[in-house]
């Protein structure tokens, strides 16, 4: 269940109110102009001049209501590989200037899961001309000694960090600048605590990819640069690693432990995740 809270005018809560009064059971809890009991959301109009969404379906009944920021330059960054047994982790950090993005838009830039590889084969050599950009890529060996002392979050905040120190070597950063969230704001920093340069002022945003064309452009380049790091492991090791960590990544397990033991595995794969306890022999 997910909560937003919204600070908004009274014709803004009027308008939500004639919106969807008509849809569900509505209440007058104290403190409240109106509760509203929808399907997978509550919508509760408090006195304060805030309203809250709360449910299963809260972003969808509260995003016609968000202001709209004014996408202007920014800076933003993403990471592919978390989710899949095999292969390593990629962040990339971008920097988009105002006047990129009605290219960017032309081009038909968004979030990397709802593109295509063959896609993602073409737009990326694009994207990775016109755009300044900062790539990571923590292969499976590595990854494996790291979380032996880190968990995947803390991982990921510090190749985030890294990325964007590397980008603002390569130009100046724009004020905005946004991570897709993957861990609250201040656990973030906490897991960079120990760092000796942190980039702050950072913006979290949930589907941030779906919002800002860095982060989507982000996304992109390190789904090509995981696809191509997967490519490079089906030839070294002449087999077809399945992406995900589902069962055919479960199989491909198995296959890579009978042709080259056991001891091999962290060369490829995410070794602490659940498939490495599915592998037959």
């Amino acid at each position: 269940m997910s909560t937003i809270t919204l600070n908004i005018t009274q014709e803004i809560s009027d308008q939500i109110y004639r919106d969807w009064h008509t849809f569900g059971e509505v209440k007058h809890p104290q403190y409240t102009y109106y509760q509203l009991r929808l399907e997978n959301c509550v919508i509760t109009s408090y006195t304060s001049g805030k309203i809250v969404f709360q449910g299963k379906d809260a972003e969808v009944y509260a995003s016609p209501y968000q202001k709209k920021d004014t996408i202007r330059s920014h800076a933003g960054s993403d990471e592919v590989g978390t989710g899949d047994y095999f292969g390593p982790v990629c962040v990339c950090a971008v920097c988009v200037r105002e006047e990129q993005l009605p290219f960017l838009q032309e081009l038909g830039i968004r979030d990397s899961k709802s593109i295509t590889d063959e896609v993602i084969q073409k737009m990326a050599p694009v994207l990775q001309k016109e755009l300044v950009h900062s790539l990571l890529i923590l292969p499976p060996a590595k990854y494996n000694e790291i979380h032996k002392t880190r968990n995947m979050n803390a991982i990921k905040a510090e190749m985030h960090n890294q990325a964007f120190l590397n980008l603002r070597k390569k130009t100046t950063l724009p004020d905005l600048i946004v991570i897709d969230q993957f861990t609250p704001e201040a656990q973030y920093y906490r897991y960079l605590s120990r760092t000796e340069n942190v980039v702050r002022n950072i913006r979290f945003e949930t589907k941030a990819e779906n919002k800002y064309p860095a982060v989507a452009a982000g996304s992109i380049l390190a789904r090509y640069a995981f696809l191509h790091a997967m490519d490079k492991l089906n030839e070294v090791y002449d087999m077809v690693f399945e992406k995900g960590g589902g069962a055919p990544a479960d199989r491909s397990a198995s296959e890579f432990v009978r042709r080259y033991g056991m001891e091999r595995l962290h060369e490829v794969a995410k070794i602490h995740f659940k498939n490495t306890e599915k592998i037959t022999l």
